[in-house]
């Protein structure tokens, strides 16, 4: 269980080092007085650091490594 747990670790802080963030388009209601509706589309953006990345990497291995001591 702690080995799966340790690769996906690994998996998911090496995504997050070599992919930043993402960008999503976001529909917004501007105007909404009866028949009349007026929207526009907004762009949302996520971004983590790359730290994170690195930190889940080195906590993936830690993890990983500790579970084959103890196994």
């Amino acid at each position: 269980m702690n080995k799966t747990i340790g690769i996906i670790m690994i998996a998911l802080g090496i995504i997050m080092l070599i992919w930043t963030g993402f960008t999503y388009t976001k529909k917004e209601k501007i105007i909404d007085a009866g028949p009349i509706q007026v929207s526009a589309d907004r762009q949302k953006s996520v971004n983590w650091s790359p730290y994170a990345g690195g930190i889940l990497v080195i906590g993936g291995v830690i993890v990983l490594v500790t579970a084959k001591k103890s196994a």
